[in-house]
């Protein structure tokens, strides 16, 4: 048929979603799908349950009603090991034994192909080399992780979700303890490697510029509900500042080589 496209395919779908802890509900019926390869990122004031969706469709958080799918499956009867084939997060913080060396903390991220047992083997199979690789940390394959700056840390951690090699990778604020030229750098790897892989991405941010510049899709979470969805330049406006955020000021789209970046100006 000439003229029709194709519908996207869309690997990750969250379906009325509901979370309440008590007599508080977080989320109040999120629907929300992702596409294939898409940059979705997940914008609100702190406790509009940003994180807590994110915990959800990485199935670490059984929502009171509502459900994920992946890849069309129900999250809730798949397998850890089978969902970490799928999906892998990044979350805010990831623990590790101190002496663990960076090759061995990424290792960690095969468990789903390779089990405990392999896990522990001494030999690294091609995803952890490409994983190492990618990430830009092969220098440091053999220092403990403790010695590391909170860049190269974060990097690191990077290299474990990747390990994974899951088509969908969720991010919670992965830029949280970094300066500024380490977000940027962090910010820029995970899209150059977006591209290169085909990386369906999730991501809760609080930078509203590093969110314009990143993503495909900002989605927009206000009292539980989703409050915008869409393209960040026909989204995030002086209307989506004051109704998300509570802030007033002007938002100013500008083109900058070739790149259309996004300037807030409060009043």
């Amino acid at each position: 048929m000439t003229g029709d496209r194709a519908e996207p395919r869309r690997p990750l779908r969250a379906a009325g979603v509901r979370v309440r802890f008590g007599e508080h509900e977080v989320l109040r019926g999120i629907d929300l799908a992702v596409a294939e390869g898409e940059w979705l990122t997940l914008l609100g004031e702190n406790g509009s349950g940003k994180t807590t969706l994110l915990r959800v469709l990485a199935g670490l958080h059984v929502p009171s009603d509502g459900g994920v799918l992946v890849d069309g499956r129900p999250l809730t009867g798949m397998s850890r090991r089978d969902v970490a084939r799928r999906i892998s997060l990044l979350p805010q913080a990831t623990p590790y034994v101190r002496g663990l060396t960076v090759r061995q903390f990424v290792r960690q991220g095969r468990y789903a192909a390779r089990g405990p047992l392999g896990m522990l083997g001494e030999s690294d199979d091609d995803q952890v080399r490409k994983a190492l690789r990618d990430t830009g940390v092969v220098e440091w394959a053999d220092t403990p992780v403790e010695r590391l700056s909170g860049g190269q840390r974060q990097r690191v951690r990077l290299a474990l979700a990747l390990a994974q090699d899951a088509p969908v990778l969720l991010l919670d604020e992965p830029t949280t303890y970094l300066d500024i030229r380490h977000q940027v750098e962090v910010l820029e790897l995970v899209r150059a490697l977006q591209r290169e892989r085909g990386l369906t991405v999730v991501a809760v941010l609080h930078d509203l510029a590093q969110a314009a510049r990143y993503s495909d899709r900002v989605v927009a979470l206000r009292d539980g509900v989703v409050h915008a969805d869409g393209p960040p330049s026909t989204v995030v406006d002086a209307a989506f500042l004051a109704e998300v955020y509570g802030v007033r000021g002007e938002v100013r789209w500008i083109t900058t080589n070739g790149l259309l970046k996004m300037v807030v100006i409060p009043d």
